[in-house]
């Protein structure tokens, strides 16, 4: 045998002694034995399904007992229990210790139960009901707010937190409302007054003279024959609005005057106000026509101004609670300056106002009106003012008397109306400016207009027309 020979035999012998070196990185790795989730089942809430397996296992786990509960009922069948909506494993061993496979279970929520309670609450309403992850998903369309916010309501106690909304609304959500405030205010006031005065032929002195509605520098100008400046009845609007006569003549030197008052005044005031405003189902809106009076007010040792408005105020909360049922929380206030009631104070003058206010929630269908409002007072005051004794003398009292009374009536109704409305083209809308048109020069000048001639729909508008006229479209 050749040295080379022999030479290669021992460095074989030497390489199969000695083992082989490992990596390092080897002793880390874990492998993953096969089976992985070969398939899943769904589980509702508080339900139960029975599994069956093609091979006999011997151990049976569940990732999350929290989201399902697993039991063995055989070798081969198993019971799983839907607590939580969620998602986990389920492992089978079998008698070797070697994984037969996962099964992903998913628990979702019991839309069966929930399908049915919404079909019950609303049963003509069209919404579709879907699972996603461990929530519930609606969508659809119903018919009013209302029923959405029941849905909305049904669906969180089946999966609280877990509701996506993708329900729409339909039919009419903007509502037009139209309020109308009528006042009727009367007011009359009488006075009847008289004086006398009786005094010596040529002298100033007096026996007796008239009541309180003359001053005592009268009494004198009685006695020598001067006609009397009346003083004013008590509560009357002024002297200069009285009616009076003087009638005096002498007898045996003695003269005698006598002064006949009387007044009588008629009133009434009419207020008709009708704002409409138009706002959407679940919004506020705010109508104001008037103004704003300036209030001073001192803060910190300086005057500031405060604005306060007048005129007629609204403002109202609609929501379509049903097919045409509006709920309306309303408020409505009509104002004006009372230059009446004043106060002064550091030489400023700030007037009162006379306020009529109704605030209020009501619900009616569309069309339907409410009188949510309705006023009826009537004050009466009277004053007699008379000479002492000699006022209280039969017939003749009534000369030393003077009588006054006022009566004031006043009538308020506020009646709402709330339509559904939908918008519409621009063309199909008519402004009172539309019926104005600006006069040219000549029509100005040589004619004396103001105001141009007006086109078809002022035409129109200056026809007196009766009975029923125009279209209804639907």
């Amino acid at each position: 045998m050749k040295l080379s020979t022999l030479i290669q035999a021992g460095l074989v012998g030497i390489a199969l002694a000695v083992p082989a070196a490992q990596p390092v990185s080897a002793q880390n790795v874990l492998n993953v034995m096969r089976g992985a989730a070969s398939n899943s089942i769904s589980v509702a809430v508080n339900r139960a399904v029975v599994m069956e397996s093609d091979r006999v296992f011997a151990e049976v786990s569940v990732a999350n007992p929290g989201i399902a509960d697993v039991a063995a009922l055989s070798d081969r069948n198993l019971y799983v229990l839907g607590k939580v909506p969620g998602r986990t494993t389920l492992t089978l061993l079998g008698p070797d210790g070697g994984l037969i496979t996962n099964v992903d279970i998913r628990v979702a929520p019991d839309i069966a139960e929930f399908k049915e309670r919404l079909r019950e609450i609303l049963p003509r309403e069209k919404v579709e009901v879907r699972t996603a992850n461990d929530g519930i998903v609606l969508s659809g369309q119903v018919s009013s707010s209302q029923k959405l916010a029941r849905a909305l309501e049904l669906a969180e106690r089946y999966a609280p937190e877990r509701v996506t909304n993708l329900l729409t609304v339909g039919g009419t959500q903007q509502v037009m409302l139209k309020v109308r405030f009528a006042e009727m205010q009367r007011n009359v006031a009488k006075n009847l007054s008289t004086s006398l005065g009786i005094g010596r032929s040529g002298s100033s002195s007096y026996g007796v003279a008239g009541n309180g509605g003359f001053g005592s520098g009268n009494l004198g100008a009685l006695a020598d024959g001067n006609p009397l400046t009346p003083g004013g009845p008590i509560g009357a609007a002024g002297a200069n609005s009285n009616t009076y006569g003087n009638l005096g003549f002498s007898l045996a030197g003695l003269e005698v005057n006598m002064l006949l008052e009387a007044l009588e005044q008629k009133g009434m005031v009419r207020t008709l106000a009708e704002p409409n405003i138009v706002a959407i189902s679940g919004q506020d809106a705010e109508f104001l026509a008037g103004g704003e009076y300036p209030i001073p007010v001192v803060e910190d040792g300086a005057v500031q101004i405060e604005y306060r408005p007048f005129g007629v105020e609204l403002l109202f909360k609609p929501t379509v609670v049903g097919d045409d049922l509006i709920n309306l929380e309303l408020g409505a206030t009509v104002s004006a300056i009372d230059p009446t009631v004043a106060v002064t104070t550091n030489g400023i003058t700030v007037n009162g106002f006379s306020v009529r206010r109704a605030v209020t929630t009501v619900e009616m269908r569309d069309g339907e009106s409410f009188a949510i409002a309705g006023l009826l007072q009537e004050d009466f005051n009277d004053l007699v003012g008379q000479v002492p004794w000699l006022g209280d003398v039969p017939i003749l009292g009534s000369l030393f008397r003077s009588t006054e009374f006022e009566r004031r009536q006043s009538e308020l109704v506020i009646i709402v109306t709330p339509h559904l409305v939908v918008p519409t083209s621009g063309e199909a809308l008519s402004l009172p400016t539309d019926r104005m048109r600006i006069p040219t020069e000549r029509e100005l000048f040589l004619y004396g207009k103001v105001e141009g001639r007006q086109g078809a729909a002022g035409q129109v508008a200056q026809q007196d027309l009766q009975g029923s006229l125009g279209y209804v479209v639907e």
